[in-house]
């Protein structure tokens, strides 16, 4: 039994580990991505977003939605609208662009959702519009989508053609909400900066 043991020792603990986040992931349904808050990747690489936001202030004047800070190529980094630490993933939908001292500061809190989210919408749509308007945005977008936007339905719901501003928001906010409603009931203190 100890020689099975030892020779099958990676794949007897792989099975642990997966039943251990099987169980996890039962006790606790409000809590999404147990697994990659367990074993973090190792690098997060949020080059390809910070290219397309890059590009977008090149072709249109854009302020950030904190502190409507206006964006350059220099001072953009890219924040976690819900933070990081409870969603435990980089989809597109949940980036949006801010000054570095802005996202240090907010840092794992979750922005006040009356006062940000509609100007997450208005910076998500002109992103969404842009998309549409110039092909090499087009392009930029898609390279990140293959990294950054995961789901097919939500890709779908978000990004297809024609969408008004006001269908744009309220399918934003469809796939929003219940996240950030969780990421409340959880304990993520709620942020707003201070000027």
């Amino acid at each position: 039994m100890a020689d099975y043991i030892e020779r099958n020792y990676e794949i007897i603990e792989g099975w642990v580990e997966l039943n251990l986040i099987q169980y996890l992931q039962r006790r606790n349904p409000s809590v999404p991505g147990i697994v990659d808050k367990l074993y973090p990747p190792k690098e997060r690489n949020l080059e390809k977003v910070k290219k397309y936001w890059k590009m977008l202030v090149s072709i249109k004047p854009i302020c950030e939605i904190y502190g409507e800070n206006s964006l350059n190529e220099k001072n953009i980094s890219i924040d976690h609208f819900v933070p990081w630490s409870f969603v435990a993933h980089d989809e597109l939908w949940n980036l949006t662009p801010t000054t570095r001292s802005i996202n240090s500061s907010k840092s794992n809190s979750l922005p006040d959702w009356n006062r940000y989210f509609p100007l997450l919408c208005k910076m998500e749509y002109l992103s969404y519009e842009l998309m549409w308007e110039y092909p090499e945005v087009h392009k930029a977008f898609d390279k990140c989508a293959k990294e950054h936007l995961n789901n097919p339905g939500i890709r779908h719901k978000l990004y297809q053609r024609g969408l008004s501003e006001t269908e744009f928001s309220g399918r934003l906010e469809e796939v929003m909400l219940p996240v950030y409603q969780s990421a409340k009931s959880m304990g993520f203190s709620s942020w707003s900066l201070r000027t």
